[in-house]
């Protein structure tokens, strides 16, 4: 009823400034009895005050910035020039950006927790190594076609170069794919939220590293010769 919900939250609320030592089984007997659940019911449960929440996010934030900030010098000495790390960079945050906008879009319509939490977060970092491993494939055979055709046309030979590896990022995707799905499926409810973020990462880190890594190294390479050299 009304009365117990507002009866509830009051008692929660103080529950939380309270320096009773039993303050956090008082908390979760009220919430049981709010809910009209008991022990057994509960998957798993955790506490978390204002500051550890800060320092989680603020902590994801660096972890996710500084892996990035890693990628692009590692693409940039890899491939000797920084298009190439721009474009896997726009790529990684692309990926992480739909990642946490589905999240959002879908939170309270279905039917497992979509908590941002730190599964989230390791969601999302493994994500982006799945991504930039599936991006510098595509820019290997971009490399090794541009060196191959010297003379021809680089967008052409970009777009062979793609052609020629499609098939295999699309097979390798596919395996990952069905892997996680089965795990969301058959995994339990505790990891139904990490395993739904990977599964809409493979998708987004695979067209992402043909539809949006690449254009980006030949719209800013500039000059065909830009990009052969």
């Amino acid at each position: 009823t009304l009365e117990n919900k507002n009866t509830l939250k009051i008692t929660t609320k103080y529950l939380v400034d309270s320096k009773d030592p039993d303050a956090d089984n008082k908390a979760e007997a009220k919430l049981m009895e709010g809910l009209g659940i008991t022990k057994d019911q509960i998957v798993s449960s955790q506490k978390v005050g204002p500051t550890v929440a800060d320092d989680i996010r603020n902590s994801a934030w660096k972890a996710i910035l500084f892996s990035i900030f890693i990628i692009f010098v590692y693409l940039l000495a890899r491939f000797r020039k920084w298009t190439f790390g721009l474009g896997a960079v726009v790529a990684l945050v692309h990926d992480v950006l739909l990642i946490m906008t589905l999240f959002s879009l879908f939170w309270g319509y279905l039917p497992f927790s979509l908590e941002m939490d730190q599964a989230f977060v390791a969601a999302v970092l493994t994500v982006m190594g799945y991504s930039v491993t599936d991006t510098v494939v595509v820019f290997d055979r971009i490399r090794e076609y541009l060196n191959l055709h010297k003379k021809g046309d680089s967008k052409t030979v970009i777009n062979e170069a793609i052609n020629s590896t499609l098939s295999r990022t699309i097979n390798t995707s596919l395996t990952v794919f069905f892997v996680l799905l089965a795990i969301f499926i058959f995994g339990g409810e505790t990891i139904k939220g990490f395993s739904f973020a990977l599964l809409i990462g493979i998708v987004v880190g695979t067209y992402s590293s043909i539809c949006i890594a690449t254009p980006i190294v030949i719209d800013f390479s500039g000059k065909d010769k830009e990009i052969k050299h």
